[in-house]
């Protein structure tokens, strides 16, 4: 078989999978999911074609084109391709045959742009190669104005929270060198605050902001990193890598431009993300401070410059108090283990939140006092037993309640704690005020009506201790219930006996009505395990007791759809553990 037709074989094969490839995508709804947003023109921007030993597959998978290639002879192969064939016969007809594959599909399929690379086993070794680098500048300009229109309505005119999805291709949009070669940082930083203003109190803001900090790394590790560094191997792990400054590396700007987005990138990603993240926003911040950076360096030291230093560092004989909004952190020193040591540390941290400061974040305490609260599952932390030794002091309450109210938000969270120990800021002022006087428990149902049950549920933790605490009885029903109508379905709660007193039991009827028959069965499965249950109890009690019984469990059994019975979830979860034994 001379050379010639078997090249001509495999760039047969090439084809046939490039086909393959786009029948498959050509399976979807392409009008109808770039229909969802204004800000999606296209669906697909990238393909990847990969040859080895006679073997072609396309996919979506990405090359990355800096990665030196593998020199490796493979001269054992009659049928291996030279880097020759590959640059001068392939590449060029590869392009002119995807190209007018492209222009033959429908438009929503194939986003603004599109690129193919290939990397292919030849004689030489692995060959690298960008074969088509495409670009609709039609769509390009209405994209571009879409954006354009998309900011000045819903941004920097809007009040209303966005969609994620808005923000997930905004984002990228806004990052994008393609469609804006020269990033304006500035520009770039005040949509993204904007995003993050109109989403508060949003219970999408988390969503919203991880798909900003995401793009931001995105860019910062694809893009702006290796112009000035290159990779010298890993450290540990696959997940931490090692640079080292270029030789000509330098800005000529370091505190404008695209360094900008690098650092506000850092300081996202140490507010916000998880703490395994934060030695990524610190890598982040010395790469700047490497490049000559200098507002870099003075923010791991003082913070962002938001704020007056006066507002954010305190101290006299009593008490010490710094905080640094880049690392969302306040580090309090107690000099003296005194009540107004901890009343002044109270009003700095109140005022601080007042003027801003952002409310997820996490204390450092210097104490030799080490109180925690009497509340099983929460974490231990620094922030926990700042307020742990501050409630200590019954005069402080006030002060206490003065920042709870200033620090509660909605899905928002203590930035040092994750997971099930998620607890809204406020949390530990508002739990130990609760258990110390019945006087706080209108600020306790407050606080209940802002929790985010799907990402909390220390309050489960506090209502046990609520209980256990203060008891079941005409005072504290009506909070008790406010609290499980904000907890979840694990909690374990032993308060049945205590409720099936007939006053109990009137009082509680009293403080459901109104409520959505899904809450009532949540209530119900949480004293009684379930409507099932209680119907049975309610079928051997005589009397208005027997009558409230069954009404109770007459209600819960009607749940709304978008709820559905709690009885009939835990039996599904059985049934799928029985079906994967």
């Amino acid at each position: 078989m001379d050379m010639d037709l078997t090249l001509e074989t495999i760039l047969d094969k090439m084809k046939q999978e490039i086909d393959k490839w786009t029948a498959k995508i050509s399976n979807k709804d392409a009008e109808k999911i770039v229909k969802r947003t204004s800000l999606q023109v296209g669906i697909h921007d990238y393909a990847l074609l990969e040859y080895a030993k006679g073997r072609v597959k396309v996919t979506d998978k990405e090359l990355d084109l800096k990665t030196p290639e593998k020199k490796t002879r493979h001269s054992d192969s009659k049928e291996a391709l030279t880097e020759e064939q590959v640059r001068e016969r392939i590449v060029p007809e590869l392009a002119s045959y995807i190209r007018h594959k492209l222009d033959a599909m429908p438009p929503a399929l194939i986003d603004y742009q599109f690129i193919l690379n290939g990397n292919f086993l030849a004689r030489e070794g692995e060959v690298k190669v960008c074969i088509l680098e495409y670009v609709d500048e039609t769509k390009k300009k209405y994209l571009l104005e879409r954006i354009c229109s998309y900011i000045d309505d819903k941004l920097e005119a809007g009040k209303y929270p966005t969609k994620p999805l808005e923000t997930f291709f905004l984002s990228k949009h806004l990052l994008d060198e393609r469609l804006f070669p020269d990033l304006d940082a500035a520009r770039i930083i005040s949509t993204f605050e904007n995003i993050q203003r109109v989403n508060t109190g949003n219970k999408h803001l988390a969503e919203n902001r991880n798909y900003l900090t995401r793009a931001l790394r995105n860019w910062v590790e694809k893009q702006w990193i290796p112009r000035y560094f290159d990779e010298i191997g890993e450290i540990g792990t696959q997940w931490q890598k090692e640079y080292k400054k270029k030789s000509d590396g330098r800005l000529e700007n370091t505190e404008q431009g695209p360094i900008e987005l690098v650092i506000y990138a850092a300081t996202l990603i140490l507010k916000y993300e998880p703490s395994y993240s934060r030695i990524t926003g610190l890598d982040f911040l010395n790469f700047a401070i490497e490049l000559g950076s200098a507002g870099a360096k003075r923010m791991t030291k003082e913070g962002s410059g938001t704020f007056a230093m006066e507002d954010v560092s305190f101290h006299d004989e009593l008490v010490e108090c710094t905080a640094n909004d880049v690392f969302a952190k306040a580090t309090i020193a107690i000099k003296q283990e005194t009540e107004e040591s901890y009343a002044r540390a109270l009003r700095f941290l109140t005022r601080l939140l007042s003027l801003g400061f952002h409310k997820s974040y996490q204390i450092k305490l210097k104490s030799g006092v080490k109180q925690w609260l009497p509340i099983k599952g929460l974490a231990k932390s620094g922030t926990h037993r700042f307020f742990a030794n501050a409630l200590e002091y019954p005069n402080l309450h006030p002060l206490l309640e003065a920042y709870a109210r200033a620090a509660m938000e909605p899905f928002e969270w203590y930035a040092d704690t994750e997971g099930e120990k998620n607890c809204m800021p406020g949390s530990y002022a508002v739990f130990g005020l609760g258990l110390a006087d019945q006087a706080y428990f209108p600020l306790v149902e407050e606080y209940m009506g802002k929790v985010d049950e799907e990402h909390q549920s220390v309050q489960n933790d506090f209502t046990v201790a609520l209980v256990e605490r203060h008891g079941v009885n005409t005072e504290t029903i009506p909070t008790l219930v406010k609290c499980m109508l904000h907890s979840t379905d694990s909690m374990k709660l032993k308060i049945k006996a205590d409720m099936e007193d007939e006053k109990h039991l009137r009082l509680l009827l009293d403080q459901v009505q109104g409520c959505q028959d899904y809450e009532i069965e949540l209530i119900v499965y949480l004293i009684w395990g379930g409507a099932d249950k209680l119907k049975k109890i309610a079928v051997k009690t005589e009397g208005d007791r027997g009558k409230w019984l069954s009404e109770l469990a007459q209600t819960a059994s009607f749940s709304s759809p978008r709820y559905p019975r709690y009885e009939d979830l835990l039996q599904h979860i059985k049934n799928f553990e029985r079906w994967n034994e």
